[in-house]
Order: structure tokens, then C-alpha cells, then sequence
């Protein structure tokens, strides 16, 4: 089974206000846009299509290449999704979620609730059941009540089997309300997941105020562990933490054996539950031989970051007998903080012994042990 999301992101937003269109306005320290892919991409989908428009020139040049199938915007919405649709074409999907990039706190709940219902269901999407009284009105004037028994507020993702959406919205003639509406006219039955209160749509100025108190409030913290050794070899200097530091004898490694730059990398990878450095960078291939430890810290900030997650901070500690590490360790502080773009003082280097137990005890080699702390941003 293939499945995709189709991300809608070609509208300008008008009643939202501000000089860009909404997905592209900051919340709670990133765009809009970022929030809603960050949870659809955590969704583990086989594809994510984003439908921008012809005049994001700036979202087109910083998406192309990436992990993220690009379509142009349509005239309307019906449009962008129908280009969405055919984006797909030819690649085997089975399972589509098409979703409002307005929506950047939807849940992995109702994103798999409707996944699931596709299981036994042509289509499925998520609803609030109304509960409050409605009213009829005339401008500021209460002209009469509406029943509000069966009534739901439609939410999405909204789900499909890709073949039958596709096929409903060439046959559509336009200005459906959503994808459901396109669904229903086609003689598709359509399943009720549940909604949440959380997954609301930004509209206008103030849903801005209310989308920051949600994702605050779902704050995501994750503690990775690394531990790492290299024997001693022939050599007049080892590479600690980034600092070369002299020393009667070298570490063996494949790359520069940085001890504690692989402490840290790994502790990055755990964290984020993505392995450890051999899986990324498997020692069986030479283009590794000798590689600066940097290049595998990097990775690992990088996709932290392409994950949704900023380092809060790191601390490594360095197991051995000798060399000393207390006169460089704000070096290898500093060091640190410079690859991983974080501020001296999120960044711990410090030192002990074994207290000559043990391989370290004996002057064998040199250990590390190393924690991670991210935060989902």
C-alpha cells in the first residue's frame, strides 16, 4: 500500500492579514507551512505533494529538490488539489490525505484515524459534532435558530482512495467547499473519523494567538544517549571534540576517531530515534576513511532540524587518563557550539578518570559518554 498527502498551499490568506499569505507567516518560532508538513512528514507518507503558488517564488526555489513533490496552484482551490491529484499520477498511491496547510496543529491521531478508516472505506474525514446553539442572523441581529442535531464542522485531512478522488474531481464542474463535497457528487460514500478541537484552521488575525497556545502546549522534549571508544595507536596528537590536542599517541579509527564528537553525534541520532552514526555513515565504505567527525555531527544537527527539532543542549564527558583535557576544554566547547550552531553555554565538555581501572585505567584508549537534549520547535 502507497500513500500520500497532498499539502494545499497555493490560497493568500487575505482575511488572516499581514503582508505575506498566512502559510508563510511565523508561529511560535517557524511558518505555518513548516508545522503542517513537520506533522504530516512524522506521519511516515510514502509521498508529500505541496501545491504553491506561481507567484511563491522564494517556497519554489526552497522546496525544489527536497523531500516534497511540488504542483502549481489551480484558479481555485478545487484547482490545486486536482494538480495535486495528477502530481501523483503514475506513482502507485493508493491512499491520499488532501489537507489545508492552514491547519498546522492536526494531530498524528486524526491523521491515522483517517488512514485507517480508508481500510474499510472509499473516503473518511474528520468532524466535530456541533454542540453549541446556532443562530440565524442579520447583521447584528438574531433573526432565529438552526437544529444543530447531525450537524458536523469538517475538519481535514480528508482521505481517499487515490483512484476514486481522481476520478471525482474530473467529473466535477468546480466550486465545491472542500473535497468531501467533490467526493459526495461522485456518489462516494463518505466515513466520520473524529475531529479535535486542536485541529483548527487559521482564518483570521487572532486564530494566530490560539495556534501558538496548542503547539506550546504539546511540547515535545527528547533525551538521547551516546557512547563511544577508540583505542590508542601510533601518533603525536588526538582529536577531541573538534580541538587537536598533542599527545604521545594518536586514535585509531575509520574517520578521525574523535571520541567525542561520535559521543555527541550519536547521542543526536538517539534522540531522534534514527540509529547511530554506522548506519548513516557505515565504516565498510571507503569514502569515510579518515573523514572529519564534523561532517557526521552536521548531518545529525541537520536532521534534527529538518525534523522539527532544536538542540537545547549537549553533555559530553571524556573518559581517560591522559592527555589532559581541562586546559582545552573551552576550546572544545566553543569548538562544538560552532557546528551545531548553538551558544557556548548549551555545549558540556568535561573530564574524568577511571581511576586506572579498566582499558582507560590502563592508558588503552579513550571513552565517551554523551546526552542530548532536543525540543520539538
Amino acid at each position: 500500500m502507497t500513500t500520500a498527502a497532498i499539502i494545499v498551499a497555493a490560497g493568500r490568506g487575505q482575511r488572516a492579514g499581514g503582508d505575506v499569505p498566512k502559510q508563510w507567516r511565523p508561529l511560535a518560532g517557524r511558518r505555518v507551512a513548516d508545522w503542517t508538513l513537520e506533522r504530516f512528514r512524522a506521519a511516515g507518507l510514502d509521498h508529500i505533494v505541496l501545491v504553491l503558488s506561481a507567484e511563491d517564488s522564494d517556497a519554489w526555489a526552497e522546496f525544489s529538490g527536497s523531500d516534497l513533490i511540488l504542483a502549481t496552484g489551480g484558479a481555485d482551490r478545487a484547482g490545486s488539489v486536482r494538480n495535486g491529484l495528477q502530481a501523483l499520477a503514475g506513482r502507485g498511491v493508493d491512499k491520499v490525505l488532501i489537507h489545508d496547510v492552514a491547519r498546522p496543529c492536526v494531530s498524528q491521531q486524526v491523521i491515522s484515524d483517517v488512514l485507517a478508516a480508508l481500510e474499510e472505506h472509499t473516503a473518511a474525514a474528520p468532524g466535530l459534532a456541533v454542540t453549541d446553539a446556532l443562530w440565524t442572523g442579520d447583521g447584528a441581529k438574531v433573526t432565529g435558530t438552526q437544529d444543530r442535531a447531525g450537524l458536523y464542522a469538517a475538519q481535514t485531512p480528508q482521505g481517499f482512495h487515490y483512484d476514486a478522488i481522481m476520478a471525482a474531481h474530473a467529473a466535477h464542474p468546480g466550486g465545491a467547499a472542500d473535497d468531501v463535497e467533490v467526493a459526495r457528487a461522485a456518489g462516494i460514500d463518505v466515513a466520520i473519523v473524529p475531529g479535535d478541537a486542536d485541529n483548527i484552521k487559521i482564518t483570521r488575525p487572532e486564530d494566530f494567538a490560539r495556534a501558538e497556545r496548542i503547539l506550546g502546549a504539546s511540547m515535545d522534549i527528547r533525551l538521547g544517549n551516546g557512547y563511544d571508544v577508540h583505542r590508542f595507536g601510533p601518533g603525536d596528537h588526538v582529536i577531541l571534540c573538534g580541538v587537536k590536542v598533542p599527545h604521545d599517541r594518536g586514535l585509531q579509527g575509520h574517520s578521525d576517531a574523535d571520541v567525542g564528537m561520535h559521543a555527541v553525534t550519536d547521542a543526536i541520532y538517539g534522540a531522534l530515534a534514527r540509529g547511530d552514526i554506522g548506519q548513516h555513515f557505515p565504516p565498510s565504505d571507503p569514502q569515510w576513511k579518515g573523514a572529519a567527525s564534523e561532517i557526521f555531527l552536521r548531518h545529525a544537527v541537520e536532521l534534527a532540524a529538518s525534523l522539527g527539532y532544536a538542540i537545547s543542549n549537549v553533555d559530553c564527558t571524556l573518559v581517560c587518563e591522559q592527555p589532559k583535557v581541562g586546559p582545552h576544554a573551552a576550546e572544545m566547547r566553543a569548538e562544538m557550539a560552532r557546528i551545531m550552531g548553538l551558544r557556548p553555554d548549551q555545549v558540556s565538555v568535561k573530564a574524568t578518570t577511571s581511576e586506572r581501572l579498566g582499558f582507560t585505567g590502563r592508558g588503552e584508549g579513550i571513552a565517551s559518554i554523551a546526552t542530548a537534549c532536543l525540543v520539538r520547535q
